[in-house]
């Protein structure tokens, strides 16, 4: 391949990998948004549930000391009995309720984390697509420096893993090497 022709497809290639490159940051910048609600949803969750639990504990140990009165109080009059009996019962049907609510609260938080935990994936197709282009754009440069046909081959497959990610990141394909995202973590 003559130089020239070598240039300008590496100059085709190169505007290629960018546009590429623009629409993946575009994209990956509103998955981070999205990740980031989604994370503040499940620690809103969470938080809720430890009020929940707070409330329930309150309750719990209020019935066992309202409990523990009519144990010991044996010569309490009618009413005084009705009324503990009253309150235990209150407070019994307030622990259930704070358990049914805890479990609904506890499916959000961790329906919150699952959508965190995709979103995750996501986001990192797009930074390993991003990367592999980055690299691909470089390398694209070196080779027009340096006329070396067989660098801009290789160029041309990264940056194809490059698109390839990205694409996997907009359709939702479960491509995604664990080790790559750990090692770029």
């Amino acid at each position: 391949m003559t130089e020239s022709k070598l240039n300008a497809a590496i100059a085709i290639l190169v505007s290629i990998s960018a546009v590429f490159i623009s629409v993946f940051n575009i994209k990956d910048g509103n998955i981070v948004q999205a990740m980031s609600q989604s994370q503040a949803h499940a620690i809103d969750a969470w938080s809720y549930y430890q009020a929940k639990s707070t409330k329930q504990h309150i309750a719990e140990n209020s019935k066992d000391q309202l409990q523990t009165q009519l144990a010991i109080n044996d010569r309490l009059n009618k009413a005084a009995n009705e009324l503990l009996h009253g309150k235990i019962s209150f407070f019994e049907a307030q622990i259930q309720k704070y358990d049914k609510e805890k479990a609904e609260i506890k499916t959000k938080a961790e329906d919150f984390q699952k959508e965190y935990d995709t979103l995750n994936i996501r986001d990192d197709q797009f930074d390993i697509a991003e990367a592999f282009l980055s690299i691909s754009i470089a390398l694209f440069g070196i080779a027009a420096l340096t006329q070396q046909t067989r660098l801009c081959y290789f160029a041309v497959g990264l940056s194809s893993l490059g698109i390839l990610f990205g694409i996997s990141g907009f359709a939702g394909w479960n491509l995604h090497p664990d080790w790559l995202a750990a090692f770029l973590s």
